[in-house]
């Protein structure tokens, strides 16, 4: 491992050094691929990789916590994680006030941990293996019902951040004829367990996570039918 730069935090990576690896963020949420994810961030081995990962057009691994917290604090153990995750790809930064940033990720193709480690500064990097990126399946017709409702919840979502001036939790163009594109839409929109997503997310067949996300649809609240 490098020493740090004179110009560095203490213990963090400079500017020349090179990470052991995919940056991670131990989050307690999970991304999907062509999901969006805002995040507001502070602390130093994170300020720092977002800058870098921005400045070299590289993107970062989020990965779900099984234990510990996102932000770190004393007298806890390390963060654990599930080993498969999603790329994030910095899209937006703003700085609203020193040692602050607030910037939209877009989630990317899913990758498995092979093996990962936490560097002095207390940032996380992990040797991973790419996985395919969902095929492109049209939704079933026995499915359907599940990307017309989707369409009708995107509509209603679009009509209120218009009125509010806020954003979208969804990024367009909707591909509402894609099987996962639909199934990660409502996997994201629907108030599912962490470990429930995390088990739709890792699915390497988007029908059946379609499938498995009609099965949740049904008791769902009747705001998100």
């Amino acid at each position: 491992m490098s020493e740090p730069s004179p110009t560095s935090p203490a213990g963090a990576p400079g500017p020349s050094d090179e990470w052991p690896g995919l940056p991670l963020f131990p989050l307690g949420t999970v991304l999907f691929p062509g999901g969006l994810l805002p995040l507001r961030i502070f602390e130093v081995r994170y300020l720092d990789m977002i800058r870098r990962c921005q400045r070299e057009g590289r993107p970062f691994g989020v990965v779900t916590l099984t234990q510990g917290h996102e932000v770190r604090q004393a007298g806890t153990g390390p963060e654990a994680f599930h080993p498969v995750g999603t790329l994030a790809t910095v899209a937006e930064v703003s700085a609203p006030q020193p040692g602050l940033l607030m910037i939209q990720a877009h989630g990317g193709s899913r990758f498995q941990l092979q093996s990962s480690q936490q560097l002095k500064h207390g940032l996380w990097v992990g040797q991973t293996q790419p996985l395919a990126d969902d095929p492109a399946v049209p939704v079933p017709e026995d499915l359907q019902g599940h990307a017309t409702s989707l369409a009708h919840l995107l509509e209603t979502l679009s009509a209120h951040a218009a009125d509010a001036r806020s954003r979208m939790p969804v990024r367009s163009p909707w591909h509402l004829d894609d099987c996962a594109w639909v199934a990660n839409r409502w996997s994201e929109l629907l108030p599912l367990p962490l470990e429930t997503k995390q088990q739709l997310m890792a699915l390497d067949n988007p029908v059946l996570r379609l499938e498995l996300v009609g099965d949740l649809l049904a008791p769902a609240p009747s705001g998100l039918r």
